[in-house]
């Protein structure tokens, strides 16, 4: 089998420009913030459904958006020379670094291939295509959480996911699976139990698609989805005068009708609860895959490999109950939060069940945290094994934005972007339960699809400095009952009403035990 590193996998095709994007109003948070800051996030879109730059600084007159102003977009332009002149960085300095690390982890890699053989899925005849980002430190299998991951690698936050294959509207899509609400086949396949995701298609026909297969496991026969995404439109991120909220976006990756990554097969035989999956497709078409500017992938995939049936995708660091944690992260029912997040902008997980739904079982939703004013900068010095919570580690939507990678591709090629990533550039946040807690009832709560909630801290905690890490969800409730949290606009923390599918992967260090500890009254 070949390998070659990913940023010579894919084709150097030009990014489209300026195609449809289904519009979407401003969300209610992102309005309450620039009332708030008395800033202007972002005008009406044209008719084309494109996101226009914010007021330069200086400028005078402007009004804040309404909940109408249409924000979702798709060609922002102003970041475009700059993402399509890091696209061809050389991948030279990128075999360099896999020399120096791969050392250390090359013992491992014959056993590595011969468990990928093992257990890969046979879901149809793979195109003769091999393209995987190169190998460094590799996390202890026994942190994962979704233990079917062939690997997971601390020096370019990737992991090596098994990769399916199937068809949408008679093209070619490859896929993953990351969680499924029926404990049996979650233990079966080696990904996360989710059973809250069972009511996920209640009152949202939408959010879960029905596909066609002969076998009751997911990726074990050929499947028909509804729907696929699109991933042509060239993902780019402008910040604004002061980095959020943004000048202007575009979402990488957009659903088309009928997609959504929440899949079901079946109903339980004897409790007729539907069995629903987590399946987001990662790429279209039948090669060569682009993993560097992803006009036919996911913008977290950095490898695909259709010999061994295996894809590398992104992780993002992250907290939960006071523990450093690595997800995955898919989709968005927000454009800019899809944007920020590189991942795919499906607006019909809007409806999902249901905003605040944190704690209740009859929703689909768990409750998920971040920060607009938190403090920025990445962690100093960290360890072989990436940013955990040393010393200048940061987080929320300000910090990320106030990073020079922000807009730019996550590509093997671009090793400067993944460095940054691996320091603690993402928006990094908070999960309020994970796989691991030691109550069956935090377990329970468990989902993919967090409920976001967005945190300001108060103007006093951020004059005193006391806007930093936050690394547990019990501790951001009890600062949102002391009134030093709150959400956009001054109201009481809650929900934002965006959805995210964030699938746990795994710990860094020590498993996160909870307890979930609601907040006061709640």
């Amino acid at each position: 089998m070949s390998r070659t590193i990913g940023s010579r996998g894919g084709p150097r095709t030009a990014r489209l420009k300026g195609a449809f994007v289904p519009k979407a109003s401003l969300p209610r948070w992102a309005t309450a913030l620039a009332l708030a800051l008395a800033v202007t996030a972002c005008s009406d879109s044209d008719r084309s459904g494109t996101v226009t730059d914010a007021p330069q600084a200086g400028e005078e007159g402007q009004t804040a958006p309404t909940e109408t102003s249409a924000t979702s977009a798709t060609s922002a332009t102003s970041a475009t020379a700059e993402t399509s002149a890091t696209s061809e960085t050389p991948a030279t300095s990128v075999t360099s670094a896999t020399a120096e690390s791969s050392e250390s982890s090359a013992t491992n890699e014959t056993n590595e291939t011969n468990e990928t053989a093992e257990t890969s899925p046979t879901s149809g005849p793979a195109e003769p295509s091999a393209t995987s980002a190169p190998i460094g430190v590799t996390l202890e299998k026994g942190r994962q959480t979704i233990t079917s991951a062939v690997r997971v690698d601390l020096t370019r936050d990737f992991a090596t996911l098994p990769l399916y294959k199937g068809k949408a509207a008679g093209e070619t899509v490859w896929y993953v699976i990351t969680d499924v609400s029926d404990l049996t086949i979650a233990m079966e396949l080696g990904v996360n139990h989710a059973p809250k995701l069972s009511k996920a298609g209640i009152n949202c026909p939408a959010c879960v698609q029905e596909v066609t297969t002969d076998d009751p496991i997911l990726g074990r026969a050929p499947v028909e989805f509804q729907g696929g995404p699109d991933f042509s439109p060239a993902r780019t991120l402008v910040p604004g005068p002061t980095n959020f909220p943004a000048a202007s976006f575009t979402p990488g990756a957009i659903a088309r009708a009928g997609y959504s990554s929440f899949v079901r097969i079946d109903s339980d035989p004897i409790t007729g609860t539907p069995v629903v999956y987590n399946a987001p497709i990662i790429a279209t078409g039948d090669g060569p895959f682009d993993v560097t500017t992803h006009t036919n992938t996911h913008d977290r995939a950095l490898g695909m490999d259709t010999d061994a049936m295996t894809a590398d995708l992104l992780f993002v660091r992250g907290f939960a109950n006071g523990q450093s944690i690595l997800y995955l992260s898919f989709d968005s029912s927000d454009a800019f939060t899809a944007t920020v997040e590189r991942s795919t902008f499906v607006p019909a997980l809007t409806d999902l069940g249901f905003a605040n739904g944190g704690g209740n079982p009859e929703s689909a939703r768990t409750s998920i945290f971040t920060f607009v004013n938190a403090q920025v900068g990445l962690e100093e010095a960290p360890p072989e094994r990436g940013a955990s919570q040393g010393p200048g580690r940061s987080q929320g939507l300000t910090h990320a934005l106030s990073l020079d990678i922000v807009g730019r591709d996550a590509a093997v090629a671009n090793a400067d972007v993944l460095e940054a990533l691996r320091t603690g550039a993402d928006v990094s946040n908070i999960f309020d339960v994970f796989p691991t807690n030691e109550r069956a009832e935090d377990r329970a709560e468990y989902s993919p699809a967090w409920d976001l909630h967005v945190g300001v801290y108060s103007d006093a905690a951020v004059e005193a400095g006391s806007n930093g890490l936050q690394t547990d969800a019990n501790t951001v409730r009890s600062l949102a009952d002391e009134g030093v949290v709150t959400s956009p606009g001054g109201l009481p923390l809650g929900s934002a009403n965006v959805v995210i599918n964030c699938p746990a992967l795994a710990f860094l260090e020590e498993a996160p035990l909870g307890p979930r500890e609601p907040a006061l009254g709640g």
